[in-house]
């Protein structure tokens, strides 16, 4: 992967991020998908924001959507040599809460057929929010990951375990 690369989604990821999320009140998923990847300028001033640091650029994240209070989600490109598709999929609160979310585009598409967004899935720990499956998600997990499926519950835990420091590798970066 390489900062100029294309800003399109992958037709999977432009599949699931066309279905319509349901904030319900609180009870729904709070993720708003954008319509492309942020531009290398935006994502770089994204992550300076973020992290407070002038000095880093955001060429190791493919940015493709937010929570309502500003979080993004990102692919990650911390696998040398490989796909877009096979990259880890990140979330960074607006609160500084961070979460490896998915270990590539296939477990995070199943992730959002559980009922889970990128939020949900890197605070699981909160309590008192349940999970809804979405049948339309379902669908395009169906169809893109098939060898991918796995309840949302085992997606994180598998992501968590196979990145376990994420937030150490992200907090190095900040000022």
């Amino acid at each position: 992967m390489t900062p100029t690369e294309d800003r399109q989604f992958p037709a999977a990821l432009a599949a699931a991020m066309a279905v319509r999320f349901d904030y319900a009140g609180g009870d729904g998923v709070d993720f708003e998908p954008f319509a492309a990847f942020l531009s290398a300028d935006d994502a770089t001033d994204w992550f300076r924001a973020w992290t407070g640091n002038g000095e880093v650029n955001g060429d190791g994240f493919r940015v493709f959507g937010q929570d309502g209070t500003g979080g993004y989600v990102a692919f990650w490109l911390i696998r040398p040599g490989r796909a877009l598709v096979e990259q880890p999929v990140v979330f960074l609160g607006s609160e500084g809460e961070t979460g490896v979310v998915a270990c590539n585009l296939g477990a995070f598409l199943w992730l959002l057929a559980g009922g889970f967004g990128p939020w949900e899935a890197a605070t699981s720990y909160e309590p008192g929010w349940v999970p809804h499956s979405h049948r339309e998600l379902t669908a395009v997990a169906e169809q893109f990951a098939p060898d991918h499926r796995a309840p949302a519950a085992a997606v994180i835990e598998q992501a968590t375990r196979e990145f376990p420091d994420f937030d150490d590798t992200i907090m190095e970066f900040c000022r």
